[in-house]
């Protein structure tokens, strides 16, 4: 299958926590909606897990790619909360979850090119171009 799909797919899962979180921001505490968010995402996890093992399928482990997700998830961990608070503070899902995932794809663009070592085409550099515009923008009128 093609990887475009998914990725829009993946693209509207991450619209609808962003938005659910914005929903949410003002009737729980952010400790307490990012411990919701984990645990229902880790119930999900672990079924879709027990899914794979009854069918089968490999499940490859290392300890390096134990750590590696743990620190991954100590960042969205960390990203759930501050997000509830950014919404906490009456900042409109229409800039500020632009703002937040449009940063996040800039860094983890410059992580790719700095730590990764990976290269980037002109296009691709006036697209991040127009990421940092974009924030730039949003963020001018709050």
């Amino acid at each position: 299958m093609n990887w475009l799909p998914l990725a829009l797919l993946t693209a509207l899962c991450l619209a609808l926590y962003n938005f659910f979180i914005k929903l949410a921001a003002n009737h729980v505490s952010p400790a307490v909606g990012a411990v919701v968010l984990q645990l229902v995402a880790a119930l999900l996890g672990a079924v879709w897990l027990v899914k794979l093992k009854l069918q089968g399928q490999p499940l490859a482990i290392t300890g390096k790619g134990l750590g590696l997700a743990a620190l991954a998830g100590l960042g969205v961990g960390l990203a759930e909360i501050l997000t509830f608070v950014v919404f906490q503070r009456g900042v409109n899902s229409s800039v500020g979850t632009p703002v937040i995932v449009g940063g996040s794809v800039l860094l983890t663009a410059v992580l790719g090119l700095v730590v990764l070592r990976e290269g980037l085409t002109v296009a691709q550099a006036g697209g991040l171009l127009f990421i940092v515009l974009g924030i730039a923008l949003l963020a001018r009128g709050h």
